[in-house]
């Protein structure tokens, strides 16, 4: 093994259902395997940055203690030299990135988390020649430094303002100046763009580097939360923009900043300001921008260009839908260098596919056709006319990566292995680095030329794999089960290894089963996943089935619950654990269920509206009325509480309290600034009511994650220990 293999960083808890038989000595999994001891840590290859010559990718490891960025050799998969030295440099940084000819680097150390995606902290320039340093606005800490094309410069933001620094001469130039907290920002995401469109840096530097494209937000007659932090002698106040279902938004306006002139142009955006404005883009003229406009109900998703001197933008592809049109299905638009054409994704057609376009929108062709779905592009090779992505045409529970021609022929799979496949391909689609695993294979990292053939393996996870084998894990085997409408679900269960068909085991389900999302996975688990094995240890069952309304499956199958969210959900759900208590080796009186977000609201619901088949069930963080959450994802699915008042109340778990027999154990973090604790004190509030009796546990200024210090561990021996109880 390579010295850049050996110091590989670790990246997580990355464990599994791993097959293994309960063979005499084999130990069982432990809460403290998981959750102190941190036995199963899986390695992996992060940071990866590909290089201008297609000949070297970078990429960041830890060095006894200190953070290095190494310079790879894509042939050999051998290190050649140290690019970043931290020790060095004198500079524990957590990330970097190159300007556009690999001169400089830019660094950044003491990383301050803000919210999921947003973080501010110190940033560096260095000099990799000389390794000299340059540091940025005098060590304040400052979010999403940028350099720019052309090298000269670093855009970033800074109490809601939009900055430059020249890196020559060190001046300053401040683009805005009305920024203010919980007024107007700059060039970042107000809280619901970043949580609900998966942004944080709102500025995009144009490909010549004399001009900013960033969106403005107008957010001081948005709704202000307030949540309490606990600790002072007085709890203090924090009150941030926070808009609620039907309540008013950000007024959003996009602008284009001329460095030359140092004056900014607003781009034309029509006339209502009810809407939102998630994406920017440069196309290949420097003077063109592109922006996708949605209405407020997300149903009429709008595509235009703009002129970035004037502002005068044209519509160019408007797409609509009777339910909504999901942004993250219409999110993989590259423009082509020849400047006449561009590739977009969309799911028109009832399946995310690829689609070719002239600039004026007119459509090429439909690159990709079938009943299957497309899940994100990869890469296009314009000299070879190829497209590259990653799609679940081999199943909904597999992730392939495949190559097709910009003519829609010759489509071929580069990694028919089975399990999940992800990709990061170099720009010049020379080669690719796969993370590969499956149910029973933690992560093979390796690097393959381009038409899948393999070069080198970066990291095969060897240890993880010796350590796992002396392991009495449960394997985890997918299955399938008509509802009583007749819709196939795809499930899965992991038995315990010393199974007896003769016994009777209880089960507990594990669900999320929000829009989109997916739990049944050809692919290596997570923390939960681990934890579950060690329920398994214990002698409980664990089960997890995909409801109606999950992704993988084609629009009309995930917009299935549109307008009534928690109907066809619990049902499946319902029916899932009906269809396991049939089964001769599970005690139907001892069934269970747990989630954590959507999953906890859907535990809610299932133990209310099931009560027959659910005897228990865990609710973590649970969203307890869609009234609670924010504009941008509940209205997607449920319009607004003005238009869809029905949609909002039938399935709160908050109305449906008088039905619930089982045993039931909420938890919540105070500190939650996604889904409020809020939801959790008016369940209470309602349980108390009917007269119903429950266990509950909040964690004092905990996140949404719940996590920190020995979090994690009380959690998780708290749910074992309901368990054990109850189920």
């Amino acid at each position: 093994m390579n010295q850049f293999n050996r110091y590989a960083l670790v990246t997580g808890l990355l464990v599994i259902s791993f097959f293994g038989a309960c063979a005499q000595g084999k130990m069982k999994v432990t809460l403290e395997d998981v959750f102190k001891k941190n036995t199963f840590y899986e390695q992996s290859v992060r940071g990866i940055n590909w290089m201008n010559d297609g000949q070297y990718y970078s990429s960041q490891i830890n060095m006894m203690g200190y953070p290095q960025v190494v310079k790879m050799n894509v042939a050999t998969g051998q290190q050649e030299s140290i690019l970043l030295d931290g020790k060095v440099l004198g500079l524990n940084f957590s990330s970097y990135s190159f300007n556009s000819d690999e001169s400089k680097a830019l660094v950044a150390t003491d990383v301050e988390s803000i919210y999921r995606r947003s973080s501010k902290g110190v940033f560096y320039v260095v000099d990799l020649a000389s390794g000299e340093k340059q540091q940025l606005m005098n060590g304040e800490k400052i979010s999403y430094a940028t350099l720019s094309p052309d090298n000269d410069k670093v855009a970033f933001i800074k109490d809601n303002n939009l900055y430059t620094v020249d890196l020559a001469t060190n001046d300053l130039t401040q683009i805005t100046t009305d920024g203010s907290w919980n007024q107007v920002i700059n060039g970042a995401a107000d809280w619901v763009y970043e949580e609900e469109f998966s942004m944080a840096q709102a500025f995009k530097w144009s490909p010549d580097g004399k001009k900013i494209a960033f969106i403005r937000f107008d957010e001081s007659e948005v709704p202000e939360f307030n949540m309490q932090l606990w600790g002072p002698l007085y709890p203090a106040d924090y009150k941030f923009k926070y808009p609620k279902a039907g309540e008013k938004n950000s007024e959003v306006s996009i602008y284009v900043y001329d460095l030359a002139s140092g004056q900014s142009t607003k781009m034309d955006s029509g006339q209502e300001t009810d809407i939102y404005l998630p994406r920017i883009y440069w196309t290949k003229d420097p003077n063109q921008l592109a922006f996708i406009r949605l209405n407020r109900l997300q149903n009429q998703l709008d595509l235009f260009h703009a002129d970035a001197s004037t502002g005068e933008s044209e519509l160019i592809i408007s797409e609509s839908s009777a339910t909504y049109v999901d942004l993250n299905y219409n999110d993989d638009l590259q423009y082509l260098s020849d400047g006449k054409s561009f590739i977009r994704t969309s799911e028109q057609d009832g399946y995310k596919h690829i689609y070719h376009h002239e600039m004026d929108g007119t459509l090429i062709r439909q690159i990709t056709t079938g009943n299957w779905e497309v899940t994100s592009m990869v890469g296009i090779d314009e000299k070879a006319k190829k497209i590259y992505f990653i799609s679940a045409e081999a199943s909904p529970m597999e992730r392939n990566f495949y190559e097709i021609g910009l003519n829609g022929k010759g489509k071929k799979a580069l990694t028919p292995e089975k399990g999940t496949h992800r990709i990061n391909m170099s720009p010049d689609h020379r080669f690719f680095i796969d993370y590969h695993t499956t149910t029973q294979q933690p992560s093979r990292i390796t690097l393959n030329k381009s038409n899948g053939e393999l070069v080198t393996v970066l990291e095969d996870n060897a240890s993880l794999r010796n350590i796992v084998s002396s392991f009495a894990l449960g394997k985890k085997e997918f299955f399938s089960f008509p509802t009583v409408d007749g819709t196939e679900l795809n499930g899965y269960m992991i038995k315990p290894t010393d199974f007896d068909p003769n016994k009777k085991y209880p089960v507990l389900m594990y669900v999320y089963g929000g829009p989109g999302s997916q739990n049944v996975l050809n692919s290596w688990g997570g923390t939960r996943d681990m934890w579950h094995q060690a329920l398994v240890a214990e002698g409980i069952f664990v089960a997890c089935i995909d409801n109606r309304g999950t992704g993988g499956r084609g629009r009309d199958f995930k917009h299935s619950t549109y307008a009534n969210l928690g109907a066809l959900e619990t049902i499946d759900q319902i029916e899932g654990g009906k269809y396991l208590a049939k089964l001769p080796f599970i005690d139907e009186e001892r069934v269970g269920i747990w989630g954590w977000s959507y999953g906890g609201y859907m535990s809610s619901l299932a133990l209310m509206k099931g009560s027959d088949v659910f005897k228990a069930a865990i609710a973590v963080a649970p969203v307890t009325t869609w009234r609670y959450y924010d504009t941008i994802y509940t209205e997607r699915y449920l319009q607004t509480p003005q238009l869809n008042p029905s949609g909002y109340d039938d399935n709160s778990p908050i109305m449906h309290v008088n039905k619930l027999k089982g045993n039931f154990l909420l938890i919540h973090g105070t500190g939650d600034d996604n889904v409020h604790f809020q939801n959790t004190v008016d369940l209470v509030d309602a349980l108390i009511t009917a007269d119903k009796q429950f266990e509950t546990f909040y964690y004092p200024n905990r996140n949404h994650g719940i996590y920190g210090g020995n979090t994690t561990w009380h959690l998780y021996s708290m749910m074992t220990d309901f368990l054990k109880r109850k189920l």
